[in-house]
């Protein structure tokens, strides 16, 4: 990449620590280029607040906020949730909300005219590869920028440092410097006493969780949510209607009051380490719980055993950046047709940070009770299971037999 020749860049901002000492160090390194900031609305909230003036104070010509939570929830949570994608148990709460970031990030970088994107991933993190895939999804030969593989910056310390000489405005210290990803699904927790995997979180520790609390604080009553599907996607709450991202937000606050949600997990990275993580996702949690309770009643056998295999699959691809890809775009269709009877209501029941299943209800259950049923039925002839088991395990008796004759 030629310096010289970037005049504009379109900068991914979230206002945090990275991304807030990148706009100086863009103009000190790129000929002080222009930067304009991009922030992507997936449900931050407050750290939105003020970011305008703190992009343009710190040296950004303009700034973006672009409203995507709807399109997220619709578009990437619900398809997400839907497949059962876990990542070794992780909800993909980052992960699926980098590639809508991006995409926007690309369209207003055209719209611009801009030189090149810049995102403040470091080299050791997943994200990095979900930005810059995006990217080339869409703007393929456009050049990018990445930070934290050029300049000489080792450590969150140096760029608290870095941060401090150029009177860049910071939010967090030394002391609680955890390195955080929020939006309307989740919250992760990484670094500091959590790199030493023999560290206990600190749930009960004052202002560490923020979505809810820890099941030890939670209310010693349960309680009990109904939920309903159509097709798979979530349509009611406790028997009101509502779009799906107004059911995430309601299930975040119920689900968090509970203590529902919490997630230590060592994962495998993309980029080849094992990095720790502590994830809150109370409403997910319960959308995930909640789906595939309905989906024992509506899937027969074989669609429900390959959708748990292809949903490692999807799972990849979606932790790995891969979600504006063929093969993605299949498994989601797949998916899509295996939802088309998954429509009824669960109860559930939270306390103290467990989920249990207090009822299912579908027009289109498979279960028969009268089939079912330990007593008496005129349903199911139980002396047609003999032949049934003579024919199935025919294989075994015969390799037995052909076992007996040659060990003679």
């Amino acid at each position: 990449m030629d310096k010289k020749s970037i005049k504009k860049v379109v900068l991914a901002y979230s206002g945090g620590l990275d991304t807030s000492i990148i706009i100086p160090w863009l103009k000190e390194n790129y000929n002080n280029c222009e930067v304009i900031a991009v922030s992507g609305n997936v449900g931050q909230a407050d750290e939105l607040e003020g970011l305008e003036e703190k992009a343009l104070k710190t040296g950004a010509s303009k700034l973006y906020v672009e409203d995507l939570t709807e399109e997220f929830v619709n578009d990437y949570i619900i398809p997400t949730v839907k497949a059962g994608a876990l990542y070794e148990e992780y909800m993909l709460g980052t992960s699926f909300a980098r590639p809508i970031i991006a995409k926007r990030i690309v369209e207003i970088a055209l719209a611009e005219g801009a030189d090149a994107i810049c995102h403040g991933c470091t080299g050791k993190g997943n994200d990095q590869v979900r930005f810059e895939l995006a990217i080339k999804a869409f703007a393929p030969n456009m050049p990018i920028i990445a930070p934290w593989r050029e300049w000489s910056i080792k450590s969150r310390e140096e760029e608290i440092e870095y941060a401090e000489a150029h009177n860049v405005p910071l939010k967090i210290n030394r002391e609680t410097n955890y390195s955080k990803d929020k939006n309307l699904w989740h919250l992760s927790h990484e670094g500091l006493d959590l790199e030493d995997a023999g560290n206990e979180p600190l749930y009960e520790k004052d202002g560490f969780l923020e979505m809810g609390v820890s099941p030890l604080m939670a209310p010693d009553k349960p309680t009990y949510i109904t939920l309903d599907f159509e097709k798979g996607v979530p349509v009611a709450l406790d028997g009101k209607k509502m779009s799906a991202k107004e059911i995430i937000l309601a299930l975040n606050k119920v689900g968090g009051e509970n203590g529902i949600g919490l997630l230590d997990i060592v994962e495998n990275r993309l980029v080849g380490m094992k990095c720790r993580g502590v994830y809150e996702t109370p409403g997910g949690a319960i959308l995930y719980f909640a789906h595939n309770y309905l989906e024992t009643l509506c899937l027969d056998k074989m669609t429900m055993h390959e959708k748990q295999k292809l949903s490692i699959t999807f799972a990849e691809l979606v932790y790995n950046g891969q979600w504006f890809t063929p093969l993605r775009e299949a498994l989601s269709a797949f998916v899509d047709k295996t939802q088309e009877n998954v429509t009824g209501k669960v109860k559930i029941k939270l306390y103290k940070g467990n989920m249990i299943k207090a009822g299912a209800w579908s027009d289109y259950s498979l279960y028969s009770e009268e089939i079912a049923t330990f007593g008496e039925d005129n349903v199911y002839n139980q002396a047609d299971s003999a032949g049934f088991i003579n024919l199935f395990g025919l294989p075994i008796k015969v390799q037995a037999q052909v076992n007996a004759k040659n060990n003679k």
